[in-house]
C-alpha cells in the first residue's frame, strides 16, 4: 500500500509565527528518502497554511508525485493546472471548519472542472464518503480515482479505544460501537464497488498509527494520505522516523 504524506501542518507551524521556518522544502526531501510514495498538500481558499508559493516550490522541486487537494474554486484550479501536479483531489471546503468535515457533494457541477483538469493531462480524484451513489456518480463524471473520507471512522475509533472522551475534546456520539461497525463495513463495500467500476481507490482523514491497521485490511485501497498523525509523531521522533513507522503499519 502506498503512502502519501500530507505536509499541511508543517506550514501550519510556520504560519503560527508568520516567519520562514520550518521550510516546506526540507520536508519533501526527507519524505522521499524515508520511502513516502507521494506528497499531499491542500491549497485552501483562505491560505491558512499552504500558500501559492509553497505549492509551486513543492511541484518544481519534488522527485515523487504531488497530490494537491483543492475546492472547485476557479482561480485555484487554473493556478494548479498551470503547475501540473500529478493529481488534483477535489475536496469540500468550509472556511469555518477546523479540518475537512466530510465528503464532497458529487453532482454535475463537478463535470466541467474534472474535464478541464483531465484535458490538461492531470489525474482527478474525488474526496467522498463511502456511499454507493457518490461512488457511481464519481465514475460517471469521469474521475480517475476516489479517496474515501475516513474521518467519521477515525473519530469513532478514538471514542472506543482511547481516553479522548476524558479530555476537553470529547465527542458525544450515541451508540459508537454500532456506528463504528456500520461505517467500517461501508468503507469495505464502497472500496470494492469503486474498484469493480474501474476507479482507483484511496483513503484518508484522521488515520493514525492505531486505526490504520483496519483500513490496511481492505485490499481494494491502494493508497493512504495521512498528515496530522505523522507530523504530530515527528515532533517527538523526527519526520523520517515518523514516516518509517507508518510505512511499517501499511505492510500487508
Amino acid at each position: 500500500m502506498k503512502l502519501g504524506v500530507n505536509i499541511d501542518h508543517i506550514a501550519t507551524l510556520r504560519e503560527a509565527r508568520k516567519i520562514n521556518e520550518p521550510d516546506i522544502l526540507e520536508a519533501i526531501f526527507i519524505l522521499k528518502n524515508a520511502g513516502a510514495n507521494q506528497i499531499t498538500a491542500h491549497l485552501r481558499e483562505d491560505r491558512r497554511h499552504m500558500n501559492d508559493w509553497d505549492i509551486k516550490r513543492i511541484i518544481d522541486s519534488s522527485h515523487i508525485p504531488i497530490n494537491i487537494e483543492s475546492s472547485i474554486n476557479k482561480e485555484i484550479i487554473n493556478y494548479l493546472i498551470s503547475l501540473k501536479p500529478h493529481t488534483i483531489t477535489l475536496v469540500p471546503e468550509n472556511r469555518l471548519e477546523v479540518t475537512t468535515e466530510g465528503g464532497l457533494l458529487v453532482n454535475d457541477r463537478l463535470k466541467p472542472v474534472i474535464n478541464k483538469i483531465k484535458d490538461n493531462g492531470i489525474r482527478v480524484s474525488l474526496f467522498i464518503d463511502a456511499n454507493k451513489d457518490d461512488i457511481k456518480r464519481s465514475k460517471d463524471l469521469g474521475a480517475d480515482a476516489i479517496e474515501i473520507h475516513t474521518g467519521a471512522f477515525a473519530n469513532l475509533f478514538l471514542v472506543l479505544n482511547t481516553n479522548l472522551n476524558k479530555t476537553p475534546n470529547k465527542l458525544d456520539i450515541d451508540n459508537p460501537k454500532e456506528k463504528y461497525n456500520i461505517i467500517l463495513q461501508n468503507i469495505f463495500s464502497g472500496a470494492k464497488l469503486a474498484r469493480d467500476l474501474g476507479l482507483d481507490v484511496y483513503a484518508g482523514h484522521g488515520l493514525n498509527y492505531q486505526n490504520v491497521v483496519e483500513i490496511v485490511k481492505i485490499k481494494e485501497i491502494t493508497e493512504l494520505n495521512i498528515g496530522h498523525s505523522i507530523i504530530a509523531r515527528a515532533v517527538f521522533c523526527g519526520l523520517e522516523c515518523a514516516i518509517k513507522e507508518m510505512l511499517i503499519r501499511l505492510k500487508r
